[in-house]
């Protein structure tokens, strides 16, 4: 299946020199990329298959899909950055419910190994984030958000501001075969930067441009928030 998509993005042979010039890509990926203002990017990170980048707001983005570079993620792995300028100090996440979980077991197992010592360097940062930050949750989000998702920040009311109704209504509204409560998935906000990642599954376009269509929404939003 990724295969496919690459090849829809890239073409194959010397059609491929052809991701330094998006503009003359003519396949239907690249026309819903050109739609939307985005381009297919350089390939420049190891294990990386396809890169799109573009901007909202003025404010640069990049979206990845290749080797995952996470333990808890199988497959390909779908990341996304933007350099959002907020403020530094703002934290706000959400992350599926049952990563959140496996994620919390592991930390407990380690903190509670007698043989452990010394923090294993290998453990994803996002243990640090589950001990740092305070879930939070507010009424006006339905009951199945909250069964699918937690939401973790610095403030109450900068969460709040950040998952407006568009955003949530996004997160919950995956298009069929939509992925699973249990596929890892989480975007942030983290350093004035825009992050997120999720196992990319299904691997098809209609996951790859609802995925484009919530961080670029998270992005919107965050930069709303009065901190």
């Amino acid at each position: 299946m990724f295969d496919k998509l690459r090849k829809a993005f890239l073409g194959s042979g010397k059609e491929a020199a052809a991701e330094t010039r998006p503009s003359q890509l003519t396949n239907p990926v690249s026309e819903w990329a050109a739609a939307h203002g985005f381009a297919v990017a350089h390939q420049s990170t190891p294990g990386q298959s396809l890169a799109l980048k573009g901007k909202v707001e003025g404010r640069p983005w990049r979206i990845e899909i290749g080797k995952p570079v996470r333990k808890y993620i199988h497959g390909e792995e779908l990341r996304a950055r933007a350099e959002l300028g907020i403020d530094e100090n703002l934290a706000a996440l959400v992350i599926n419910r049952k990563l959140k979980d496996t994620l919390e077991r592991q930390a407990y197992s380690m903190i509670t190994d007698t043989l452990q010592t010394t923090a294993d360097p290998s453990l994803p940062e996002e243990m640090r984030w589950l001990a740092m930050y305070q879930e939070v949750g507010w009424e006006k989000l339905p009951n199945p958000f909250w069964h699918r998702y937690s939401v973790l920040s610095d403030k109450r009311e900068h969460a709040m501001q950040w998952v407006d109704e568009h955003l949530a209504t996004l997160l919950m509204d995956w298009p069929e075969p939509a992925p699973t409560l249990e596929t890892p998935f989480m975007v942030l906000l983290l350093r004035g930067k825009g992050y997120m990642r999720m196992q990319y599954e299904p691997a098809d376009m209609p996951t790859l441009q609802h995925a484009a269509a919530i961080f670029t929404a998270a992005c919107e939003s965050a930069l709303r928030i009065r901190a």
